[in-house]
């Protein structure tokens, strides 16, 4: 059986979606959709306009992408200096070591 969801509902979804920092997953279950279907309202949102540059549902999209890589990639950075300062300070610890 298939729901059928009104033009202003979807838009609402969308919003809901892009103001967001989650997955589709989540939004759908909180407005009692299907995450399939959220999904594809926003792929014909984001292509119904060929130009990206003039799409701001497609450079939301794009912002919340690298938004989220861009956090990633904080947390990688923060583990390699943690390890880096491990690793540094075994290596003193080893020099200390050998000279007494």
């Amino acid at each position: 059986m298939s729901t059928k969801y009104t033009p202003e509902f979807k838009e609402q979804a969308l919003a809901l979606y892009l103001k967001s920092s989650t997955t589709y997953a989540a939004v759908a279950r909180k407005l009692g959709c299907d995450p399939g279907s959220l999904s594809d309202w926003i792929k014909k949102a984001t292509s119904a306009d060929g130009s990206k540059e003039d799409n701001p549902l497609q450079i939301a999209e794009e912002i919340r992408q690298l938004r989220r890589e861009n956090a990633r990639l904080r947390k990688e950075n923060e583990i390699l200096l943690k390890a880096s300062a491990f690793f540094a300070s075994k290596r003193l610890w080893e020099r200390r070591s050998s000279s007494s």
